[in-house]
């Protein structure tokens, strides 16, 4: 693990970074270097990969804390991941199947008879499993994330067959070879002594079921690929990194089971004048030496139009100010940012004649600030 960069260090966070602080890190190395938006930089999917690694592991508190305490090995060490060598770490109960490990050590439950396995269920054949998900990635406009949108795109999903619907075949009969119960049960002599032990039956594949007519539609399989249009309503708010799902279009599920989920991840293009800042949206406000000096009233584009502010007299390159509630209206996370204007002021380099005079007029009446001032005298002083 001595190649791999702190994770801290590859969001850009400190240590201490709050889950919005992170979570805020990584969007914007997200968009710095997603594939998709540095097609020329041959070393944007390494680094997109390397900071996705970083989020996954400091997004999650457990993982979080076991890195912050063991660094990599706490996190990815060893056939389990723990730093101790045992590999149990992020051992999830909800996701490991005991019924699997009895089922090969004592034959499916055989060698405590009763036709029961895994602690008590009653074996009926290979049970369902559901799909599983995809992550698709989906490009959007500025303005489409901002104010939400519909988006229609095509997607291959795998669906039953209509022509057999999903059986595979015609004139359903019972398997001859495991005679409708979907598993076989042989006898294995060990060094302990005989079991028995069930597989499943390779004719009906579990099922307990065969069909004297195969479908031609699906070549007796149940499933096809089709080519499906898709349309999901996108709230307003969406940003780059944020997450869609799309109930039962991801792949097929075995014996039964549900299909997956469709997961679609956003990518958002930049704006040629606002820049997004999570919720808060930033402009830069250019100024005339006249407007910065005299202070003016000027027109400020804004998501939802036009404000007309006052700048002060006096405003300078870099001052900031605040137009509450003209962020980005976030449906998605309930939340409405704010808008800030940060001025610059630009010198013209090409003058007309009576302007230049103008100017040289204004010189002479001495419009030194207290700082100018105070730098001529240090200036004075060190010669």
């Amino acid at each position: 693990m001595a190649d791999k960069r702190d994770y801290y260090e590859v969001l850009g966070v400190d240590k201490n970074a709050s889950a919005e602080e992170i979570k805020s890190a990584y969007r914007k190395k997200a968009k710095q270097f997603h594939p998709d938006l540095n097609k020329d930089d041959p070393k944007a999917a390494e680094k997109f990969k390397e900071a996705q690694e970083a989020y996954s592991v400091l997004s999650d508190d457990n993982k979080r804390k076991m890195y912050d305490q063991f660094g990599h090995a706490g996190v990815n060490s060893g056939p389990g991941g723990n730093p101790y060598g045992g590999g149990y770490t992020n051992f999830d109960a909800s996701d490991f199947d005991f019924g699997d490990i009895f089922d090969t050590i004592f034959g499916g439950g055989g060698g405590f008879g009763g036709g029961f396995s895994n602690f008590g269920r009653r074996d009926t054949g290979p049970r369902a499993t559901r799909g599983s998900d995809i992550l698709m990635r989906m490009e959007l406009d500025f303005d489409e994330a901002i104010y939400g949108c519909e988006k229609k795109f095509n997607i291959d999903v795998i669906e039953d067959c209509d022509e057999c619907h999903g059986h595979g075949g015609f004139d359903r009969e019972e398997c001859s070879e495991c005679h409708g119960t979907g598993t076989v049960t042989t006898q294995q002599q060990t060094i302990l002594g005989a079991f028995m032990s069930k597989s499943t039956c390779s004719k009906c594949h579990g099922t307990g079921k065969t069909y004297k007519r195969k479908c031609s539609e699906c070549n007796g399989k149940g499933k096809l690929k089709k080519n499906k249009k898709i349309t999901i309503s996108i709230p307003s708010g969406i940003n780059t990194g944020d997450r869609q799902r799309v109930s039962g279009k991801g792949n097929p599920g075995t014996n039964g089971g549900e299909n997956g989920d469709l997961y679609i991840e956003f990518v958002v293009k930049e704006h040629n004048f606002f820049v997004r800042e999570n919720d808060d949206i930033y402009i830069e406000v250019p100024l005339t030496i006249t407007e910065s000096i005299l202070g003016c009233k000027k027109d400020i584009p804004t998501l939802y139009g036009n404000v007309k502010i006052n700048v002060a007299p006096g405003t300078n390159s870099g001052d900031k100010q605040r137009i509450k509630g003209k962020g980005v209206d976030n449906k998605y996370r309930r939340h409405k940012g704010d808008m800030y204007l940060i001025f610059k002021v630009y010198t013209p380099t090409k003058l007309t004649r009576e302007q230049k005079d103008l100017v040289e007029k204004l010189n002479n009446t001495a419009l030194e600030t207290d700082e100018i001032k105070r730098f001529n005298r240090f200036t004075k002083d060190n010669n």
